[in-house]
């Protein structure tokens, strides 16, 4: 029953990181807004690195889920 108990406790501290993605993500998109708000004419030079932020931010999200079910199931 001890390892089971531990085996949530450290799935469950493992998604802890989804916190930070979250965070790092409405941050993105917040200075995107941001910038595009004060010169609208670099839309699209800002257009692709914002996806590249969003995509390795999101990846965060996604390793943390990932260790979370292998210690989970694992």
């Amino acid at each position: 029953m001890d390892v089971e108990a531990a085996r949530m406790i450290g799935a469950g501290l493992a998604t802890l990181g989804m916190i930070g993605a979250g965070l790092g993500l409405g941050n993105v998109w917040s200075s995107y807004f941001s910038a595009i708000a004060r010169n609208p004419a670099s839309k699209d030079e800002i257009g692709a690195s914002i996806w590249i932020g969003f995509a390795v931010t999101e990846a965060i999200a996604i390793f943390a889920l990932v260790v979370a079910l292998l210690i989970l199931f694992g």
